[in-house]
Formats: C-alpha cells, structure tokens, sequence
C-alpha cells in the first residue's frame, strides 16, 4: 500500500524555523522526485521544492519565493526527504504537503501521483 505522510507540523514564532518530514513507502523511493507544496484557503496550491531521484545525484529546485529561506533533503536509508524552513514569515503559514513524481523532478503539480495529507504550519507570534 502506497503512503506518502508528512509530519513536523505545528506552530513557530515569526523568524523560527521548523522542519517537516515527509516519510513514504509503497514504491520505490529512491526512484521518484520528492516535492513540497503548500496552500492556504481560497488560493491554488503553490509548488516550494523538489528533490529529485538519487539516481539524479539528489538535485534540489526551488521556487523563487522561498530560495535561500528554505533547503530540502533526501535521506534515502529513511525513505524520508525533509524540508528545513527559517526565518518563517506569517505569510508562511499553510498546509504543506508532500507529493512523489516519476519523473526525476518538477515543481508542477499536475505530474506528482502521490500526495500526503499535509501538516499544518502556523507562523504567529
């Protein structure tokens, strides 16, 4: 059975840092991209990051909004990819989900074929 769960969720103070994890199994994990989204009532879904197959070295994309605040990781014994957010912003508060591609990596939403359930980020002083 396929799970994608993302975890590590909670509420930070503005200028903290959090990180999330997102643990998988049912498919092959080192062989699918890892991303991070996030989205908050009433607006789309927005891609933060990617990782990709450690076939592909690993590499990391970006979302310009979120690049040098946010870095994501791939720990393949653990089958688990992490995204280590700082200098979080009220404006960073969402839902952040995790989501595997086939493809070795992307930040669009339409091609990622598992999703979690997400974790809440509240970013409040």
């Amino acid at each position: 059975q396929v799970q994608v769960v993302e975890s590590g969720g909670g509420l930070v103070q503005p200028g903290g840092s959090l990180r999330l994890s997102c643990t998988a199994s049912g498919f092959t994990f080192d062989d699918y991209g890892i991303g991070w989204f996030r989205q908050v009532p009433g607006k789309e879904r927005e891609a933060l990051s990617c990782v990709s197959s450690s076939s592909r070295d690993s590499r990391t994309y970006y979302d310009d909004s979120v690049k040098g605040r946010f870095s994501t990781s791939r720990d393949s014994a653990k089958n688990t990819v992490y995204l280590l957010m700082d200098s979080l912003k009220s404006e960073d508060t969402a839902v952040y989900y995790c989501a595997a591609t086939p493809l070795h990596c992307t930040l669009v939403r339409d091609l990622f074929q598992y999703w979690g359930r997400g974790t809440q980020v509240t970013v409040s002083s």
